[in-house]
This record gives C-alpha cells, structure tokens and sequence, in this order.
C-alpha cells in the first residue's frame, strides 16, 4: 500500500520540518513570519511555500482588510502535515479532521491576531538568532504547554511540586541564549484590549507559581504602545517580582527586535536592557541570582 507520509518525507528538508512542527504547535503563521525565521527572502520562502502548499503539507487562507485589499496568505497545518509530524515524534496519528478543524478556527477566531501577534514573537527570536551568530531560542512553549502540571519542575522535585497546575496563562515561555548566557522567560502579549488591572493582575499568578516551584524567570509584557508601557509601569512600580516591559512602536521605530534592548524592568530606573541582560533576574532552585536582581 502506497503510504503518502513515507513518499514525501524524502521531499522535506530540516527546515521544512521545522515549519511543520511550528504550524502543528502553534496554528498560524504568515508569510512574512515563516520568512522572518527561516528564509534569506522572501521569494525564496514563497516559492518553497507553494511547493509544500501542492503537496498538500500546509493550506493557506487570506484575510480581507476592512478598507480594501487583502493581508499576506496565512499558512496553517494541512492533514498529511499533520501526519509527518506526529510520524516524525512517534505520537498517535492526529484525528482525520485535524487539519479542517484547525483551519476554520483560525479562519473564523476572533483570537487571530493575538495568536499571530504571540508566534511573531517566536520568529522575530528566531529570525535574530538566524542572523546573529552566539545567539538562539532553545525553547518554546506554546500557551496550552505551559499549563500543564509539572512543565516548570524537575525529577528532584517533591511529588506535589510536580503535580501543581499552574494558575497563571502565559502566553509563551522560552529560553535564549546569547553568548553563553541563557535567560529563560515568560511572555504576556498585550493587544491593548485588557484592562490595566487585569494585565497587572496576572503578576499574582506568577508569584504563585515561582513560590510552588521554588525558581523564578522574568516576565515580559510585550505591550502595543509606549503611551500603554508607561501606564502600566506605573501599576507594576512596587512588584517584587522580575517583570519587564517593552512596546511595540517603540521598537519599530527604533528598528529593534525583542532580543534587543527594548526591556525597561518594572521599579527601576536606567537604559533599556537587552533579552540576554535579563539573566540576572532569574533565580534557579537553589535560590541564586544574577548580579541584577
């Protein structure tokens, strides 16, 4: 019997793989994201898109904008996509309709473009990382990873610490390397549609989860505008925990990227610090710090 997952997996490179991997994980990507990441150009990227678009790894949709016209395509996970990924990790093969359920979602969700605004994160990380060497994201963690009881902990931990649902939602978790030095770290990605209290609220999660767990990694907020940062550093002036925040005009405008220093951390004062100077503010288990914190 002809096996359509074992005929096109010698037609895949590493780096389609990691594609797939991605749309499978994390839903929804566009063009420019994937290129970003992974591609010298953007021609490039297209061309290798359509290829994998026809074999019917990946499917696409486009938006319609408001005021006319249309955004890039939209690429998501098509069934037999699916089916090498699950393949490649030796999971159980995803459900026949993985595919077409994944795709209205993301066609139909209200949530698009915070997801897309939390994955161009991933690819502006890896995208730096392409072109900066003795950087890399070592690892990301999708929201609904990071809610699983023990994704935080280790073996040497209590039995009940390792059973702790976390309360908090992040919307991703990551560890960069710069040079040597790892920071790992949680991102809360900001619309602009939360209110304040509700953005500041999410700290007591956190703190929860760092005292259960006896470690702690700086958040970031990743907020849309300077004007809504500064609002919400005045909020956050007096918490005890590693919380830093950055907004997205400001960045733009500056032409720099989270790995960047576009990071003021909440309660103090100075420059803008860079993702790798964050180090400093993560405390691992046996309660040690960097010369920041």
């Amino acid at each position: 019997m002809d096996d359509p997952v074992l005929r096109v997996q010698s037609q895949l490179t590493d780096r389609d793989r990691v594609l797939l991997g991605w749309l499978y994980d994390h839903g929804v990507l566009t063009s420019f994201q994937i290129a970003q990441a992974l591609f010298p150009s953007l021609d490039f990227c297209q061309r290798r898109l359509r290829t994998l678009y026809r074999l019917r790894l990946v499917a696409r949709f486009r938006p319609q904008r408001a005021d006319g016209g249309s955004y890039p395509y939209h690429y998501v996970i098509d069934q037999l996509g699916a089916e090498v990924v699950a393949a490649s990790r030796d999971e159980r093969p995803p459900r026949r309709d993985h595919a077409r359920v994944e795709r209205r979602r993301w066609t139909s969700t209200r949530s698009l473009s915070h997801r897309l605004g939390v994955n161009g994160f991933l690819t502006d990380l890896v995208g730096h990382a392409r072109t900066h060497p003795g950087t890399g994201l070592m690892e990301w963690l999708p929201e609904v990873a990071c809610q699983r009881a023990g994704t935080f902990t280790s073996r040497q931990d209590p039995g009940l610490v390792r059973a702790y649902q976390p309360r908090v939602r992040p919307d991703g978790y990551g560890r960069w390397v710069e040079n040597g030095v790892e920071v790992p770290f949680f991102v809360e990605y900001d619309t602009g549609a939360e209110q304040l209290s509700i953005l500041a609220g999410k700290v007591d999660g956190y703190r929860e989860l760092f005292g259960t767990i006896g470690r702690a990694w700086p958040v970031l907020f990743w907020l849309h505008s300077a004007a809504r940062e500064g609002n919400l550093r005045r909020v956050l002036a007096d918490v005890a925990l590693a919380v830093a925040t950055g907004a997205r005009d400001h960045a733009a405008m500056t032409g720099l990227g989270p790995a960047e220093a576009v990071w003021a951390v909440a309660g103090r004062e100075g420059q803008r610090l860079r993702l790798a100077d964050l180090a400093g503010y993560a405390v691992d288990a046996s309660g040690r710090a960097g010369e920041a914190a």
